[in-house]
């Protein structure tokens, strides 16, 4: 576990060395409270450590955050999550003269490790100053910083306490996806899709208008940004998506999913072949996904979707299509034995399924 006993003890003697006439008691007896917790209740433990060892007013936490980030080269890595979420919490506790130093101190922080989650906090206490901060900042030199801009905003970031004001107001984000979708670092562009993705939850129709928007100015870099923003309406076969990234409804012969076996062992794999043929008068250009339609608890399928390839077919030409799926038990999945099936989508268009069963364990 990233957050241990290490990381707390090695941030105890980092906030001692900023405060020698502070005590730390919380935070000693933290450090060895840390097991059988979360990674996200060990971030919290040693929040609340920070707040009650450094008492009073946020000022002061920012000064003593201050002197260990300009004293100490180790004030960096897992232990900045609890200090960043002890600023965030002091800066909502006052005024608005606290609440923005906070938002300064998080984009002084965020190079440590991100600080992401932190903001969390002030976004829901106050959107729309936060939000004006937030795109104030994509125009930094500091990528982490604009990285932060548009992280921190997402409505679906992993880990992170939802803020309801981001669902209240679709759309509320998109200036800043603006200022940074032809952002010169990947890794902020990076973080561009993924939110634009998050919104695709909620939003296809915005999301759809925003991406052909960028895809219309240009950029040597918009129309990788614009596929992986896109990701899930394409595996959700979603026709707007489709065509912003140039599939149109193509005339496509398929033949298949044929698999291997009807059954399949637990632990094992199901294999499968389908030959594509463009039967239309034009070339057409196809994505090719398959769906597993997954067996529940309840008997009904649910379908995961995967991707298969991306290509184009001239008028008469095919293509031969080969995948083996695994049914290795995977952490993020549990499986049931009985009927599955497996189908493929071209071009967002579903064709028929072919079942098998999956043998139980």
């Amino acid at each position: 576990m990233p957050i241990g006993r290490d990381v707390a003890r090695s941030l105890r003697r980092s906030l001692l060395a900023a405060s020698p006439r502070a005590e730390l008691g919380a935070l000693a007896l933290a450090a060895d409270a840390l097991t059988d917790l979360s990674l996200r209740e060990r971030a919290d433990l040693l929040r609340n450590a920070i707040l009650d060892d450094v008492p009073g007013d946020f000022a002061t936490l920012a000064r003593v955050v201050r002197a260990a980030r300009n004293q100490d080269p180790e004030f960096t890595g897992w232990m900045i999550w609890p200090v960043t979420s002890a600023v965030a919490a002091r800066g909502v506790s006052e005024d608005r003269v606290a609440f923005d130093d906070a938002m300064q101190l998080l984009a002084e922080l965020t190079g440590r490790l991100t600080a992401e989650f932190a903001i969390r906090t002030l976004l829901r206490h106050d959107p729309d100053r936060a939000l004006g901060t937030m795109f104030e900042w994509t125009a930094s030199p500091d990528e982490h910083v604009r990285r932060l801009a548009s992280e921190g905003a997402r409505p679906y970031l992993p880990w992170a306490v939802r803020v309801p004001e981001l669902f209240a107001r679709p759309g509320v984000t998109i200036p800043i996806l603006d200022a940074l979708v032809r952002d010169e670092s990947e890794y902020v562009r990076r973080s561009v899709a993924n939110h634009l993705n998050d919104l695709s939850r909620d939003h296809p129709d915005l999301v759809i208008d925003t991406a052909q928007r960028w895809i219309d100015i240009g950029s040597a870099t918009t129309p990788a940004l614009v596929r992986h923003a896109l990701r899930t309406l394409v595996k959700r076969g979603h026709p707007g998506a489709l065509a912003v990234l140039g599939f149109a409804p193509a005339d496509i012969d398929v033949d298949g999913p044929h698999l291997d076996q009807s059954f399949v062992d637990w632990n094992g794999a199901v294999r499968f072949t389908a030959v594509l043929r463009n039967a239309g008068a034009e070339p057409a250009r196809i994505v090719v996904d398959y769906a597993v339609h997954h067996r529940r608890a309840n008997g009904t399928l649910a379908a995961k979707v995967f991707k298969l390839t991306t290509t184009e077919l001239a008028p008469g030409a095919e293509i031969r299509i080969e995948r083996a799926h695994s049914f290795r038990p995977i952490t993020t999945r549990r499986y049931y034995p009985g009927e599955h099936a497996i189908g493929l989508q071209v071009n967002g268009v579903a064709t028929p399924l072919t079942a098998f069963d999956l043998r139980p364990e």
